[in-house]
């Protein structure tokens, strides 16, 4: 994934970051706290566990999101919005209000 960032191009960068159909709708969540995967999943009907696994993984390379394994049985995983991750908390909510915005024009 970290292959197809281009250093010198910005938009190029960010695009990489969060393309994916699920990787927006994650961070969102995210930034409401600390979740475990079934809480992801339960708020994102119609992930399949493979892709889930797959975009966590893609944004845990990237150091947008962090993973925190707990030695229990059953296993615990936590995941959660690294510093970088954070920083995408206003990009984020222009993303939603201008969603808010189009909705409204489309009534």
């Amino acid at each position: 994934m970290t292959n197809n960032i281009k250093p010198n191009c910005p938009m190029g960068a960010t695009i990489c970051i969060l393309s994916g159909k699920w990787k927006l709708f994650i961070l969102s969540q995210l930034l409401e706290g600390v979740k475990r995967f079934s809480q992801l999943q339960t708020a994102m009907p119609g992930i399949t566990q493979r892709m889930l696994t797959k975009q966590l993984r893609e944004l845990e390379e990237l150091n947008i999101i962090s993973r925190k394994v707990y030695p229990v049985v059953p296993p615990k995983v936590e995941y959660a919005l690294t510093e970088v991750g954070q920083s995408l908390k206003p990009v984020l909510q222009v993303l939603e209000d201008w969603g808010k915005f189009y909705i409204n024009i489309q009534k």
